[in-house]
């Protein structure tokens, strides 16, 4: 309810099947920046590149973890165009290590489509861009 002088309330975003996408985004969180941590810090001239896009897959899935959270139309749209990205990132980081292996002497959380993570990788910002997409005509 708007009323004069005050902001509009935020749609939730984390209503039903969005808090299972929080939970799963917090997982993904965890499980990227810590791995690139510890790589970056103990053996980053191994492959600057892998473990550099997986600390960029951390930052990405912590910003979209934030946005659900936070809810409201801006988040919402903030959220949807970094699902995008993370989705465009997948398939280009996917692609590009099946393509040429050779360019990552070690894997990083989005090569060969997120299969070292079950392919949630590719599956979350498919089922988290769904997900805003019926939140916004909800």
């Amino acid at each position: 309810m708007v009323t004069a002088g005050s902001e509009p309330e935020r749609t939730r975003l984390i209503g039903g099947p969005g808090i299972l996408l929080v939970w799963l985004y917090g997982v993904m969180v965890v499980g990227a920046v810590s791995r690139s941590v510890y790589q970056i810090a103990t053996e980053f001239d191994r492959a600057p590149l892998a473990y550099t896009l997986s600390a960029v897959a951390g930052v990405v899935y912590g910003f979209i973890t934030y946005t659900l959270v936070r809810g409201g139309e801006t988040a919402r749209r903030a959220a949807r165009i970094c699902c995008a990205a993370e989705l465009a990132g997948v398939l280009i980081v996917g692609t590009w290590t099946l393509v040429e292996p050779s360019a990552f002497p070690d894997s990083t959380v989005w090569s060969d489509y997120g299969m070292g993570y079950v392919f949630i990788p590719v599956l979350l910002p498919l089922s988290a861009l769904y997900w805003l997409r019926r939140a916004r005509t909800a």
